[in-house]
């Protein structure tokens, strides 16, 4: 258990600080995630910045991700996805619309105070409070990577064994805390598991933002 996303954060921080990194970028993804990757950027010495995915949700289950969306615009469905009564292709379709607008809503939001970092040949880590499927995260490193960096690091507190195979092709290193084999939400391996909303994230960024600067 953790005592909250900082707590979770200095735990990972501990667990990546030996390893040699390139001019590194920490990427969180909204929201909760931004929380995380703000401190992990501040133990590693890293820069701050946000990487925009949105998982897909489920027809009559919102809480259950089919999959996920970079804000490239690509789709990536889970294997289990058409087995979901409702998934249809106009199903995809109108979800897709849905989430980029709300991609395009948060890149609008962040960008007033935060430019995207160049990412480029340096070390990257992309992090979120925790990982359910894992979709989400793997349309992160999809976009990631498209950005040529010199490796791509994921980082989280908390993620199912299996949503972790998922995405270990696509990166150099994985660094997950805990890796139960029951697993039912994030929030249950948290004493506090605060909603967090776009003011703070927007407040991290710009924080960030004025203590490198400084």
């Amino acid at each position: 258990m953790f005592r909250d996303r900082e707590d979770a954060a200095l735990q990972l921080a501990q667990r990546l600080k030996s390893r040699a990194l390139t001019d590194p970028l920490v990427l969180g993804i909204p929201r909760g995630g931004v929380v995380t990757a703000a401190v992990l950027a501040r133990e590693l010495g890293a820069e701050l910045d946000v990487v925009l995915s949105r998982k897909l949700r489920a027809p009559h289950q919102p809480e259950l991700a089919i999959g996920a969306i970079g804000e490239d615009g690509e789709v990536y469905l889970n294997s289990f996805a058409r087995e979901i009564p409702g998934t249809t292709d106009d199903y995809v379709r109108m979800e897709r619309e849905n989430q980029m607008a709300e991609i395009e809503r948060r890149r609008r939001l962040f960008r007033a105070v935060k430019p995207p970092s160049p990412v480029a040949g340096r070390s990257v880590i992309v992090t979120d409070d925790g990982i359910a499927t894992g979709s989400t995260m793997l349309a992160a490193l999809h976009v990631l990577n498209a950005l040529k960096p010199r490796e791509s690091i994921v980082a989280v507190p908390v993620a199912p064994p299996e949503a972790l195979e998922r995405f270990r092709p696509l990166c150099a290193h994985v660094e997950c805390l805990l890796a139960p084999r029951y697993f039912a939400a994030v929030g249950q391996f948290y004493d506090d598991f605060r909603q967090i909303e776009d003011d703070e994230v927007v407040r991290l960024l710009r924080d960030f933002q004025l203590a490198r600067s400084a």
